[in-house]
């Protein structure tokens, strides 16, 4: 199948987003099909207000219409409710096709710990942008259960996996010995959302590490001094860095899954965490972590859980699982009898502002093309020119006047439409044929009426006043 992902969220952003949609990318290919990803990289961004790491890709709406116009997809996907996510929805809906959504990120939660939007503002939003595709893909079914809740489109389960052979145990050091300083660390983006003080304003002995870049790196890094921060660091980095540690401290309440617990637990590093959504979907009961609100209580209670429970846990999530779950979501794009379908129109993919210019200046050719080439419309042009003042000066209603005004553009109105299907005929073949002789003198009938009808109204008005 040719299958287009429309994604606001890409590289150079590193987060479980990215890396969901980039494995179901090379999943998708690994088993035959052509995938287009729509992504910022290829459009003018701004940076997004509060997150400047997030680029917002504006003026895209024609951008994005052309490449799917041009690939032609078999099945549309739609990752995310930003600008080419509403540029892809918007195409869809013109073109009536199907299409799939998916919802990676608390949104509304995100949106009210920034700028304190009430969330069912934000839910709102959500239901008017997913409530047209087939099914809303959610990571998990608390997500799911929740979007139901909110009524937001029709939520169906699509897991995310993680890679085995890159994120697996880097030495056996950790694993077989304990250090008297325990590492405590925590993956992923620094920004507020994130609750990351939680978990760095806990009393654990040991060190604490974060790994990662955010808006809100800097504020941290000088709040908390003592903190060994890495920065951002490429995915390859970071199997190393996991196995150096020995608790993984997820703080976070609005994730909707934590993918950085299955690289975690991938890398033998048992799992700390709130039992929230998220956590609670990819660790469970399971001995690969604790989860506890006393988040303390919880990560001291992790440093005892065994290295090859956690990595045991992790293998249970597959990406190739993942894939054929999210294939399997897909819906085709367009009915599949054969035919004309709108969006193998390219004339018909203009909108708003611009289709009304363009029909403004396309209607104007055609009246100058009217002019120029049928001799027919120039004489009932210029018999309209004559009759025009007569109409105005005759003693008649204002009603009157208008009837006999409209009868006139009735006429230079059909006789537009009779030279219109007289180029289509002749579009088709210059030939002599029955059929063609029909379509041609039905339209010269239709204008014989108009001109009767128009010469009917003129009379009886003026038999009116004097006869």
């Amino acid at each position: 199948m040719k299958i287009a992902i429309v994604t606001d969220a890409w590289y150079p952003q590193v987060n479980g987003v990215v890396r969901t949609l980039t494995k179901t990318q090379e999943g998708l290919e690994a088993i035959g099909h052509e995938v287009l990803m729509i992504t910022p990289e290829t459009f003018w961004t701004i940076p997004c207000p509060t997150y400047p790491e997030i680029r917002l890709s504006v003026f895209s709406g024609r951008v994005v219409s052309s490449k799917l116009r041009t690939f032609g997809p078999d099945q549309l996907h739609i990752a995310t409710e930003g600008p080419l996510g509403l540029a892809a929805r918007s195409y869809a809906k013109r073109n009536q096709l199907a299409f799939t959504t998916a919802y990676h990120t608390r949104f509304p939660e995100y949106v009210r710990s920034r700028v304190l939007i009430p969330l069912s503002w934000t839910y709102a939003f959500l239901r008017w942008f997913h409530g047209p595709g087939n099914v809303v893909m959610a990571p998990t079914n608390a997500v799911v259960n929740d979007l139901k809740s909110w009524r937001v489109g029709n939520p169906v389960i699509w897991p995310r996996g993680v890679d085995l052979d890159l994120f697996k145990p880097f030495n056996d050091t950790r694993a077989k010995q304990k250090t008297k300083n325990p590492i405590f660390i925590n993956v992923g983006r620094v920004s507020v959302e994130k609750n990351l003080e939680a978990f760095l304003d806990l009393d654990l002995p040991g060190e604490k590490w974060i790994v990662g870049g955010g808006p809100a790196l800097k504020q941290i890094k000088a709040r908390y001094p003592d903190v060994t921060f890495f920065g951002a660091k490429e995915m390859k980095d970071l199997p190393e860095i996991y196995s150096k540690a020995d608790v993984f401290v997820f703080p976070s309440r609005t994730d909707t899954f934590g993918l950085v617990l299955l690289e975690a637990m991938a890398c033998g590093l048992p799992v700390a965490a709130y039992p929230v959504t998220g956590p609670i979907d990819v660790v469970g009961t399971s001995k690969a972590g604790v989860l506890n609100e006393d988040l303390g209580k919880a990560a001291k209670a992790a440093l005892k859980l065994s290295r090859k429970v956690a990595r045991k846990h992790a293998e249970n999530f597959s990406w190739e699982v993942a894939t054929q779950i999210f294939a399997r979501h897909l819906v085709f794009a367009r009915p599949a009898e054969d035919g004309y379908h709108i969006s193998d129109n390219p004339h018909k993919d203009n909108h708003g502002i611009i289709r009304a210019v363009a029909a403004a200046r396309n209607s104007w050719s055609g009246l100058v093309f009217a002019m120029r080439e049928e001799s027919a419309f120039r004489q009932e042009l210029f018999l309209a020119v004559a009759l025009v003042p007569l109409a105005i000066w005759m003693p008649a209603t204002v009603v009157e006047t208008t009837i006999m005004l409209a009868s006139l553009v009735l006429v230079l109105i059909v006789e537009l439409l009779n030279s219109s299907v007289e180029a289509a005929v002749d579009r088709i073949s210059y030939s002599k044929h029955g059929l063609s002789k029909r379509a041609k003198d039905y339209g010269s009938a239709a204008v014989m009426l108009a001109i009767m009808l128009c010469a009917a109204i003129y009379a009886l008005i003026a038999a009116k006043y004097y006869l």
